[in-house]
């Protein structure tokens, strides 16, 4: 189907993606390592529940850690081998988490075993696989997806989230024009899992042939996205797509609408359609600091030592180490983590590139106002912040509509850590709650 121009939202803003870094390296499997840390925590809600102890012998694709309620996800073993730990580890964002530890046996079958197949695909029964698959949002939410696939409130469109908008990221771009195939499989399920035949797919305009490739589905209504972040938000991109908005303190549903990211389908269709629980991803490895820039299948637990080691090393000064893309991702002491199924780059930023100033005080400039996407005003909600009143900041500065998107801090002359005081803002409410 022709793709048709998309609204545009005001404000957020514009810089140098900095994707030619590793746009062109086509998607690469990277070999399983010889420990995988796999943490028990990948997703929103509460920790998965170990079910393996230290000493079993497990299967790549074996259940390790079961879903514990409604919001948890189910945790697969990414390697055949013996279960070496059950222990406490820091995870990329400075907290720890219960991790298992499984040491690779090189003589074992490192093929996955798969997942029971489906006799039938309805509705019903791709929940259940998703849910199964231990599927989570893989563009940063890690929300479990069998349960934005069960909403309240009834939807008539599916929106599939093909931005990508960070800068350097570049791995799902890889997948849309690698595995469009397979992705468009994986969004025709998803809509049949919600009971809509409106498949929207929206794509920035930086990304022309993976826009050729999706007009040749005539079930796919391509929308052409400015080049603007955060165009990923999901309220801005269900503006951009349909000229809907969710009201504030509201979900996409309630707009009529799901939105689903590239990397997540792509798990729906190796899950109902291969069988195949979820257990590695595509992560893109970038920046002016990689010898060898890549887009990689990388199995969770796999330390981000051993990727860069099998990307050909560091080179030059190192400014900053980042968890994810440069705005929205966590910035990293080193490289002595683990992989999961959020992570979806690793980027090694020379000092050129990054701010590395202290902060300064505010000056009331009103650039992070202007820059927000959400129409807040940010200096005021890291006053309040930083006095103490919680209660003002979401009142008066209305900190709970924050996207995080980090528009704010990028634009700040002072060099203030808006998004780790709006962060700290909302832990702080949520504990008074």
């Amino acid at each position: 189907m022709k793709a048709r121009n998309g609204k545009f939202f005001s404000r957020g803003v514009h810089f140098r993606d900095m994707k030619f870094i590793s746009k062109d390296c086509p998607i690469r499997r990277l070999e399983a390592p010889g420990v995988a840390s796999i943490a028990v925590q990948q997703h929103i809600g509460k920790p998965a529940v170990p079910v393996v102890e230290v000493g079993d012998t497990v299967k790549c694709g074996q259940l390790i850690a079961e879903a514990d309620g409604f919001v948890s996800a189910n945790i697969y073993s990414s390697v055949a081998g013996s279960v070496i730990a059950i222990e406490k580890r820091a995870n990329p964002r400075g907290g720890m988490d219960t991790h298992i530890v499984v040491k690779r046996d090189e003589e074992a079958d490192d093929t996955f075993v798969p997942l029971k197949p489906l006799k039938e695909k309805t509705k019903e029964t791709i929940i259940a696989r998703i849910a199964e698959a231990g599927i989570v949002g893989m563009g940063g939410a890690g929300f479990p997806t069998f349960i934005k696939l069960s909403p309240k409130t009834p939807v008539d469109t599916l929106i599939i989230n093909a931005a990508e908008c960070e800068p350097y990221l570049t791995c799902d771009y890889r997948l849309m024009i690698e595995k469009t195939d397979e992705l468009v499989q994986g969004f025709r399920l998803i809509a049949k899992a919600l009971g809509v035949s409106h498949i929207i797919v929206g794509v920035e305009k930086n990304k022309p042939d993976a826009i050729a490739l999706f007009e040749k589905y005539d079930d796919l209504d391509v929308v052409l996205l400015r080049k603007r972040y955060p165009m990923g938000s999901e309220k801005h991109l269900i503006y951009c797509c349909t000229g809907r908005r969710v009201p504030p303190g509201k979900l996409p549903a309630d707009a009529g609408c799901v939105v689903q990211n590239i990397a997540t389908s792509f798990a729906v269709y190796e899950a109902v359609e291969l069988n195949k629980p979820l257990f590695e991803r595509v992560v893109t490895v970038s920046g002016q600091c990689v010898e060898n820039p890549a887009n990689l299948i990388v199995r969770f637990g796999t330390s981000f030592d051993y990727i860069l080691e099998n990307c050909g090393g560091i080179k030059g000064d190192i400014g900053m180490i980042i968890d994810g893309g440069p705005m929205m991702g966590a910035t990293m002491l080193s490289t002595d983590y683990y992989t999961r199924k959020t992570d979806s780059g690793l980027l090694l930023l020379p000092k050129s590139e990054v701010s590395l100033s202290n902060p300064t005080p505010c000056i009331s400039c009103g650039s992070c106002a202007r820059a927000c996407p959400m129409h807040l005003m940010p200096m005021d909600i890291d006053f309040y912040t930083q006095a103490g009143d919680y209660v003002m900041a979401r009142d008066r500065g209305g900190v709970l509509n924050c996207i995080e998107c980090g528009s704010c801090a990028y634009v700040c002359p002072a060099s203030r850590a808006l998004v780790q005081s709006i962060q700290l803002c909302k832990q702080k409410l949520r504990e008074m709650k």
